[in-house]
């Protein structure tokens, strides 16, 4: 049986986090939940970028860039130690960004290891840590035109509350909320097995 957990990203997983990044770039993917790490593209090291993600956990920090906290992880298939997706869970956002369309969860599976149930699995571990913080209620978002991920987030209990314009990127968009003690409780037994507790 496979089994994932989440994983605090470390100067260990440098050259696995550059082959993760790649890959998606490579397949002209969508990059999501990867805490921007495709800086690294710009010139910014891993190194720096590991730093930046100690900063977002920080609230002065956060509230002078205009942003809110946020935690990034590698999602890591333990039976073969590899990174399979991202998830960015991001936490005591502020109504009005809300308002703005900012979700609690983003996350991606990288291209060759997508349509094997990884990104449910994601989605749940990403439950699981807002669950930690105290979040009650999270919301997603994903385009209107992204059958695959509307499907993933329905199927973990996601409530479609608006379909709208994002401001962000000028894109028709699904916003959905999770009720997360809820949805953890109802979905436990089918992903209590699949999951380690790691970090």
């Amino acid at each position: 049986m496979e089994n994932f957990f989440l994983e605090i990203p470390s100067l260990d997983r440098k050259q696995d986090a550059l082959d993760y990044l790649e890959e998606n770039i490579k397949y002209g993917s969508d990059l999501n939940g990867i805490g921007s790490i495709d800086k690294w593209l710009e010139g910014i090291s891993y190194e720096e970028w590991l730093l930046e993600q100690k900063k977002r956990e920080n609230s002065e920090y956060v509230s002078k860039i205009n942003r809110c906290l946020s935690k990034t992880f590698f999602v890591v298939r333990k039976n073969d130690n590899r990174i399979v997706g991202m998830i960015n869970i991001r936490y005591n956002i502020s109504n009005e960004m809300l308002k703005k369309g900012v979700s609690h969860i983003g996350y991606g599976i990288r291209p060759n290891e997508r349509n094997k149930g990884y990104a449910k699995i994601a989605l749940y571990l990403g439950l699981l840590e807002e669950q930690k913080l105290c979040e009650e209620k999270v919301l997603l978002e994903c385009t209107t035109d992204n059958i695959a991920s509307n499907k993933i987030i329905k199927a973990l209990g996601g409530k479609l509350e608006a379909t709208k314009l994002d401001p962000n990127d000028n894109m028709m968009t699904n916003y959905y909320y999770f009720n997360v003690n809820k949805t953890v409780k109802k979905y436990f037994k089918q992903y209590d097995t699949k999951i380690e507790s790691h970090h």
